[in-house]
């Protein structure tokens, strides 16, 4: 298979044949059955032969250079890291790049099991180097579009490799090292948009390494937001990095990082920002739309599942990192508190199965007083029609997108309900029902490539109002009902937490099927994720380390440890 996209080698820049070798007595008998008797064959019949046979050997030859010019290339980075200037090493990253992009066309025929070293290559080869250390990952490496900010490290995406690299054996966490410190860093830098401050906890949503500085030194350019699609900080960057940084203590079992000043001190700043005192009379975070992985415009204003089920992780996560002292006690006092709220609320109004689903059909609205039943007014007539087709009768349920005053949005997230899995949030009979309907939705929610990172898609005057007729997040594209292969990794993670690894295997050979051939799109369109993304980068970076968790959590189930959080 070609690919015009990624850099076809040219093929009057071919290696000569290899001139013909003497035939021994292990290859004889294959020959033969091969050719059926060579002797008996005419002229021009043992010219075919022959020619089949150099061109067999010149593919051999041609995969077997770009491999070991990849390798070489990759070396040659490693090595001249601490003697060559920062210019050089870019040139040489870029020429890392192009070999990569080389050495993955000439393996798009290989089977599943080369696809996971073909992950691997990638990831090592999207490895960004600051003062000669590894600090992050590239969010892709397609040269064949404009970069925008995909030559950055995002916060977001850099998780499921940091985890990759904490999960293979042996583990390699210095990087997840480098990059929590990293990170952290940028934290105490000033944060301003226009002329308003951030708060002092927020986190960047990507970072770069420059060369810009009059003196041609590395430094790292950080966006906290001013410049990401409609300006939005990036409100789940510091629970992702408080999630990573559990996970790399419970790897490593070096508790020396995060009991560091700096560390507690960063963790404080970014629990501060979301238990400050305000006007709230819900235990959930209010955000504004565009504040997570969705980045853009859909409506997932007020209340979204993913921030809750990400902050209620991270709350979790914190009890188990931060230390009495310093004001520590006081804020886990707090923590607790929080916690046993934001469990009740999600539990009992996000909570959305047949039986739930028929309550709603027949609230009674304007009740006032504390025993209302249909606590937020929202009116039956609001239920789309949908849902009713899609909510099965027999077994399932999953926790609805938002709810607010007079308002529950009854589309299903993905990444909500399986980090509300796998922090807890979830009852086990909630996760099983969860993992029921991905079952029972299959052609809904997998499709021919998984998985949708939302269902079902906004249409007509919906998408246009709500959108605002954003022309990425058309209908199934994007993350308007688009399919995420990276989002595999949370697939698998909640699969195994919950016992159920055959919905992920299933999901993991319905990627390997194409996810390679296509080179590693970042999403896939249509209503069962059968096309590239219009839009897609490829080589995306979070694709190939979303494929290789679920690999090895599949192989292994107990990876899930670094995790999970019991109930």
């Amino acid at each position: 298979m070609s690919s015009p996209q990624l850099g076809k080698l040219n093929e009057e820049n071919e290696p000569e044949e290899e001139a013909s070798q003497p035939l021994n007595h292990a290859t004889v008998p294959a020959m033969a059955s091969e050719t059926e008797s060579p002797m008996r064959l005419s002229v021009s019949e043992r010219k075919k032969v022959k020619n089949k046979k150099n061109k067999e050997r010149k593919k051999k030859k041609k995969k077997a250079t770009a491999r070991d010019a990849a390798a070489a290339t990759t070396h040659s980075v490693e090595s001249q890291i601490s003697e060559k200037t920062t210019s050089s090493l870019l040139t040489l990253q870029s020429m890392a790049v192009s070999t990569l992009r080389e050495f993955l066309v000439e393996s798009l025929e290989e089977s599943p099991a080369t696809m996971v070293e073909e992950a691997w290559y990638g990831l090592r080869e999207s490895i960004v180097i600051y003062e000669g250390k590894p600090v992050g990952t590239l969010a892709a490496m397609d040269s064949t579009k404009e970069p925008r900010n995909y030559n950055q490290v995002f916060v977001r995406d850099f998780i499921p490799a940091g985890l990759a690299f904490l999960m293979k054996k042996p583990a390699e966490p210095e990087i997840v090292k480098n990059y929590l410190l990293k990170t952290l860093h940028l934290q105490g830098r000033e944060k301003k948009v226009d002329n308003f401050t951030l708060g002092e906890g927020v986190l960047p949503a990507s970072f770069k390494v420059s060369t810009d500085s009059p003196d041609g030194k590395e430094t790292i350019v950080a966006d906290f937001g001013g410049s990401a699609i409609g300006r939005v900080a990036p409100v789940d960057s510091g629970f992702w990095w408080i999630i990573l940084l559990r996970a790399y203590t419970k790897c490593t079992g070096d508790h020396t990082l995060r009991e560091r000043p700096e560390v507690q001190k960063g963790m404080r700043l970014i629990l501060k920002l979301c238990l400050s005192d305000d006007l709230d009379t819900f235990p959930t975070l209010l955000c504004a739309d565009g504040c997570s992985m969705i980045d853009r415009r859909m409506g997932i204003y007020g209340y979204p599942i993913e921030i809750q089920a990400l902050f209620y992780f991270a709350l979790r996560c914190a009890v188990q990192l931060l230390k009495p002292e310093d004001g520590g006690k006081e804020l886990l006092e707090r923590i607790a508190k929080r916690i046993a709220a934001l469990c009740f609320h999600i539990q009992q109004y996000y909570w959305l199965d047949f039986k739930q689903l028929n309550n709603v059909y027949r609230y009674k609205t304007e009740e006032y007083s504390h025993t209302a039943v249909n606590t937020f007014n929202v009116m039956p007539e609001s239920i789309p029609e949908w849902v009713f087709d899609f909510m099965p009768s027999s077994r399932g349920g999953y926790l609805i997108g938002n709810v607010s005053p007079a308002r529950m949005d009854f589309r299903w997230f993905l990444v909500g309900n399986c980090i509300a899995i796998l922090s807890g949030l979830a009852t086990d009979k909630q996760a099983t029902a969860i993992m029921d309907l991905i079952e029972e939705r299959w052609d809904d929610l997998i499709g021919e490539m998984p998985l949708k990172i939302a269902y079902p898609a906004l249409e007509g005057d919906e998408w246009r109002t709500i959108t605002g007729c954003d022309s990425k997040n058309t209908r199934w594209s994007y993350h308007n009902g688009g399919s995420w292969p990276t989002l595999l990794w949370l697939l698998a993670s909640a699969c195994s937490k919950t016992g159920r690894l055959l919905i992920a295997k299933r999901a993991i050979e319905l990627a390997e099927q194409r996810l390679s051939k296509d080179g590693w799109p970042e999403y896939y369109d249509g209503k069962t994720g059968k096309y590239i993304g219009k839009q897609a980068r490829k080589f995306q970076t979070w694709s190939m380390s979303g494929y290789l968790i679920a690999k090895m959590m599949i192989e292994n189930p107990n990876n899930v440890s670094l995790l999970s959080i019991e109930g």
